[in-house]
């Protein structure tokens, strides 16, 4: 448990040594190019803290490298692939795209990405990254991820200690205590119900709790987690404007006050550190033995149609891949650091809030995108799921309507 206020990131941020801050350390060099060159980079960004790691990039890049101007281009993440796609028809794209980990397959396919592989090969550091986070196709490495993502369970510890409750362990613990929360005045839960990847993202811990998964299409079991998630909107623990909430949304309410929980990722830790005003904490999903929770985060690739790969390449090697580079966007944004060497850094060691994702990872940690998937059809399969998971937060189907028609429907997107 942390006590937040604006001083905190700052305190955050003095943990890490002045090479992490100002990428001292950065592959890119000293020299830079003689020429002027502008490299784009597409991301679908809209919290400050994750917008904050960009401008870091950026301003460091540039300073490194005389002449080259970043500029940081945002696209919403419901639009994101479509408008890559739409712009490799007409052989156009970003330098670097920051996307979605589990579209590499699609993107690739899409002809929206490219190869990495002649870059990777020759990278001194490479035996640095888990195999988990390289995603290839064909054998080839067309993407690489800087950093991993999760979810936990945020919890207001000013709301637990009034109600009288303790962390929850359980679904039960946690109904209970969301309950407590209302009947004290507090809003019990925020989470995504988004009708896209990030809703299915949320959904699938508490869907496959219940015992349904992806290799597994038991409706019986979809329905049941489908009726836990609508008892909470029924009973006034979950507001059903979150069926049309982002991951961005539910959280800058959790930090608001006034709510017990929230299911959110790691990294939310820059948001609530500069804007909550009460005692928070992180635990592990209650979801027990059967739930799953992604292991995911943002793939970073060059794009299809670059004009200066090597630039990309360059700008890649020395931020999202380099270890003074996932140190800053561990201070900014709370991101978990994708390289092996990083694990016993003190910035790591002596962050308490990722102990609570921590024991998610190794207790329900699945692999994100799911092998059941195919892998041209990732992208389909996640907005299906994020689609009636919103449908059912909202109140647009029954449960159980909900739970018959996506088993058939996401058949075609499954081996």
């Amino acid at each position: 448990m942390e006590h937040s206020s604006r001083t905190s990131r700052l305190r955050f941020l003095a943990l890490l040594p002045a090479s992490a801050l100002i990428l001292a350390g950065c592959a890119a060099g000293t020299g830079g190019d003689s020429e002027s060159s502008k490299l784009t980079v597409w991301h679908y960004f809209s919290d400050d803290t994750q917008v904050a790691a960009l401008v870091d990039y950026k301003e460091t890049f540039e300073a490194a490298n005389e002449g080259v101007e970043v500029e940081n281009v945002y696209v919403p993440y419901d639009q994101f692939s479509s408008k890559l796609i739409a712009g490799a028809g007409s052989g156009t794209g970003p330098d670097v795209v920051v996307f979605n980990g589990g579209e590499a397959a699609t993107l690739a396919a899409a002809g929206t990405i490219q190869s990495m592989d002649k870059y990777w090969s020759e990278y001194a550091e490479a035996d640095q990254f888990p195999g988990g986070v390289i995603h290839k196709v064909d054998d080839e490495v067309y993407a690489v991820q800087g950093y991993v993502n999760l979810l936990g369970l945020w919890y207001n510890q000013d709301i637990l200690t009034e109600i009288g409750v303790e962390v929850p362990t359980t679904i039960d613990e946690l109904t209970d205590a969301m309950a407590a929360a209302k009947a004290a005045g507090y809003e019990g839960i925020t989470l995504s119900g988004m009708p896209q990847g990030q809703g299915e993202w949320q959904a699938y811990p508490w869907l496959s709790a219940n015992g349904f998964t992806w290799e597994n299409l038991d409706e019986a079991a979809l329905t049941k987690g489908y009726e836990l998630v609508k008892s909470w909107v029924d009973n006034g623990y979950l507001s059903a404007e979150s069926a049309t909430w982002d991951q961005t949304v539910p959280f800058q309410r959790f930090a608001a006050g006034g709510v017990a929980f929230a299911e959110n990722g790691n990294w939310q830790q820059g948001t609530a550190a500069a804007t909550a005003e009460f005692e928070y904490g992180v635990a592990a999903l209650p979801i027990g033995d059967e739930g799953q929770v992604y292991i995911g985060g943002e793939a970073e690739s060059i794009g299809a149609f670059s004009t200066n790969p090597d630039l990309a390449w360059k700008y890649l090697e020395s931020t999202f891949f380099s270890a003074d580079g996932q140190l800053v966007s561990l201070a900014e944004s709370g991101t978990i650091p994708s390289r092996i060497d990083l694990a016993e850094n003190e910035a790591v060691t002596s962050n308490a809030l990722l102990a609570g994702f921590a024991q998610s990872a190794a207790n329900n940690g699945a692999n994100y995108p799911q092998s059941a998937a195919i892998p041209d059809k990732v992208a389909d399969l996640q907005l299906t799921g994020g689609q009636y998971w919103s449908a059912v937060i909202s109140g647009q189907m029954s449960p159980a309507d909900a739970a018959a028609k996506l088993v058939v429907d996401v058949k075609p997107f499954l081996k």
